[in-house]
Parts: structure tokens; C-alpha cells; sequence
């Protein structure tokens, strides 16, 4: 399985090894690079950063993650400040959730809308002040989410200002079963008060961070967003106090692994500017009872007459790994197509979502998704596929 489920991962992750760049220009580099090639990392080509996809395997970093805890750099992450008198308008008209709900130092996941209902990219939200809000957006979208900030800016004439500050931000992710108790010696802050997605301005070895509960692996987790030049500080030593709880870095490729088992989007696979919130079976972070918002009328009338198509979840009866794009059949017709596919290490078994027309891919129903030319059968399963004990 090894050298194959590496590269279904590499393409299900959408990246390119550095070998493979054929002497293309060479991506960014967080200031955790030198930090990966020490410790044997595999630098692939992500959205224009280099980045490890994996250190050991990719399996072992993901039940590293699933059983102990893992450590990811996810500098490459996108945060754009908001701040102004206009600044909760603002976001009230970029997200589909409610930005009012950003009370208490909790942490609203939402997508952002075209006009059309299409996906501009999901974010999250943190409202550090009255008046200021951080979003923290993916990589591939930092350009284009500017832009679309800025344009409704201009539209609607906010006294907001727009600050991109990716280059001043370090972020990383410490997800895991045992990511509190790694964590805890290490910071001034009573971590058991920090409710799930739930965020606190604190110090990680003595370093100012903002400390968030959140993550995307499906686990219980932080993310820590710090100044860049403490990063390699926090990283080396996290490492080395997390050793005896397991810790060990991941890549890439555990947290795609892990992302999908957990049926967490993944933007330009289960959401893009053609696929809506309401599609991608977000209903429950669309608040169409909030006023006006980029994309409410669409993802309304979806949300009240139910939407053509939607995302479900497969598990593979055949050997076979599906790929985003793959056409999915039922009855011999075409109903629908792969977003994400992989091998599911904590299930022991292959999975993928879907995008299916209404009212195809019932749960417990039986369908086949074509791989180079042979059709395969799957099963349409409950999502999540994976849900971590409590």
C-alpha cells in the first residue's frame, strides 16, 4: 500500500513534490522549513508554500494524531485583520454565519458567499475587540479573499481597515487526545476553562499567543498563533516536552487523512464557486434569520425547498480509492461526482464524499464509482465517518 496510498494522498492533498517541479520556481517557506528538513521531512508544494507531507508515514502520523497527539505547522494558513467602526457589518455581510455569536472569546466557523451561493472560502472568526475581528483563511485563498474583502468594502462604502497579517503570524496546530496535557505545563492558562471552540490571549513558554481549541483532524486540539520569530522556540520544545505523551510532527498528508474521516471540507474539493454551503451539508452554519449577507436569497430558497444535489459520505466495498472528479452511478445513471477520496487509517477501510443529485445516494444504499474505466461499488454511509470518543 505504501508507495500507492502515498501518491492517492499526494493528489488528494493537491500537491506536487518538489522533485516533480521540474526546476519551477520554488514555493514559500514558513520559518519552520529548516525545522522539517532536519527532521526528514518530505517537501511538497502546496498552494505555493513548501511543506512537509509526511516525516515517517503517513499512517502513523495519523493514529499518532487519532491515539496520542501530533504537531503540524500550518503557517501557511492566511489571517486578515478587520478593524474599524464598520468592522461587524462587514463580516456580517461576508459569512453565512452570525458574526454576533463571536461573544466570549468563542470561535465561529463560516463559510463566505458569492452572490450565486458558490463558496468563496471558509474561514474562521475571532473577535478580538469591539471593533476588530481576525480571519483566518486558507492558504490558496489569501490573495483572492482580500480582494473580495476589499470589494465589498468599496461597495458598501465601511469604515473598516483591511490589514493582511499572514507574514506576521506563525500558526501551529497541536491536535490529539493528549494535547491538553502536553500543553498545560507549557502555558500560563488554565486550558480546562477553554471550552471547545473557545479562544484566550496567553503565553506558551513565556511567549504571548493567542490559544484556540479548535483544529482539523477531528481530535480535540490547539491552534497557537504567535510571532514568527518564536516559532522554531515553541516548535523544538513542544517536541521535545510532548515526547514521552507520543507527540510526533505530521504532515500534510495525516491531516487530509484525518480532515476526511472526520468529514471536514476541504475548500476546492467539498466547497468551491460552484458548490454552496447548503450543498456541501453545511445547513446548520447558514443563518438566513440574521438580515442580509452575500448569498442569503440562494442558500434560502435551497435551505427551504432543499438543494439538487448533496454531499455524501462513501465507504468503498470493492479495492479501489476513489479520486476528486470520479463520476458516481446509481442505477446505471449518473448521479454525481468524487470530491475527496483516501484510504481511512482509524477505519481500516477506503472512504470518500460525494456530490450527488437529490434524491440519489440514500444512507445504507448501494452505489458504483467509475476508477480508469472499471466501475467500483461503495456504500453510502452516515457522516461523520469517524467521531472521536468523548
Amino acid at each position: 500500500m505504501g508507495l500507492l496510498y502515498f501518491l492517492v494522498i499526494i493528489i488528494s492533498c493537491g500537491v506536487t513534490t518538489v522533485e516533480a517541479l521540474n526546476g519551477a520556481e520554488a514555493g514559500k517557506k514558513t520559518p519552520l522549513y529548516e525545522e522539517h528538513i532536519s527532521a526528514g521531512g518530505r517537501i511538497v508544494d502546496f498552494a505555493g508554500w513548501l511543506l512537509p507531507v509526511q516525516y515517517t508515514s503517513i499512517v502513523e502520523e495519523h493514529l499518532s494524531v487519532r491515539q496520542k497527539a501530533g504537531l503540524f505547522d500550518v503557517s501557511h494558513m492566511g489571517e486578515i485583520e478587520v478593524e474599524g467602526p464598520d468592522a461587524f457589518h462587514l463580516v456580517q455581510q461576508l459569512i453565512t454565519h452570525d458574526a454576533s455569536l463571536a461573544t466570549g472569546n468563542k470561535v465561529i466557523y463560516s463559510p463566505m458567499c458569492y452572490p450565486n451561493g458558490g463558496t468563496v472560502d471558509d474561514i474562521l472568526v475571532y473577535r478580538l475587540k469591539e471593533d476588530k475581528f481576525l480571519l483566518v483563511v486558507n492558504a490558496a485563498n489569501t490573495a483572492k479573499d482580500l480582494e473580495w474583502i476589499q470589494r465589498n468594502v468599496q461597495e458598501r462604502a465601511y469604515e473598516v481597515e483591511v490589514r493582511d497579517v499572514s507574514a506576521l503570524t506563525l500558526q501551529l496546530a497541536l491536535q490529539g487526545p493528549k494535547a491538553e496535557a502536553i500543553l498545560q505545563p507549557l502555558t500560563d492558562f488554565n486550558l480546562q476553562e477553554l471550552g471547545f471552540y473557545r479562544w484566550a490571549q496567553g503565553r506558551v513558554l513565556g511567549t504571548p499567543c493567542l490559544i484556540s481549541r479548535t483544529g482539523y483532524t477531528g481530535e480535540d486540539g490547539f491552534e497557537l498563533y504567535l510571532d514568527p520569530s518564536d516559532g522554531k522556540k515553541i516548535w523544538r520544545e513542544l517536541l521535545t516536552r510532548g515526547k514521552n505523551e507520543g507527540l510526533r510532527p505530521c504532515g500534510l498528508g495525516a491531516r487530509d487523512t484525518l480532515r476526511l474521516e472526520a468529514a471536514l471540507p476541504l475548500y476546492g474539493h467539498e466547497l468551491t464557486p460552484e458548490i454552496t454551503p447548503i450543498e456541501a451539508g453545511l445547513d446548520r452554519f447558514v443563518r438566513v434569520e440574521k438580515g442580509d449577507f452575500n448569498g442569503r436569497e440562494v442558500l434560502k430558497e435551497q435551505r427551504e425547498v432543499g438543494p439538487k444535489r448533496r454531499l455524501v459520505g462513501l465507504q468503498m466495498m470493492d479495492k479501489a480509492i476513489p479520486r476528486q472528479g470520479f463520476p458516481i452511478f446509481q442505477q446505471g445513471r449518473e448521479v454525481g461526482f468524487i470530491t475527496s477520496g483516501s484510504f481511512a487509517p482509524s477505519l481500516n477501510c477506503t472512504i470518500a464524499l460525494g456530490l450527488v443529485d437529490t434524491p440519489y445516494g440514500q444512507v445504507g444504499e448501494e452505489v458504483e464509482v467509475l476508477i480508469r474505466g472499471h466501475k467500483y461499488r461503495a456504500r453510502v454511509v452516515p457522516l461523520p465517518f469517524y467521531r472521536r470518543p468523548r
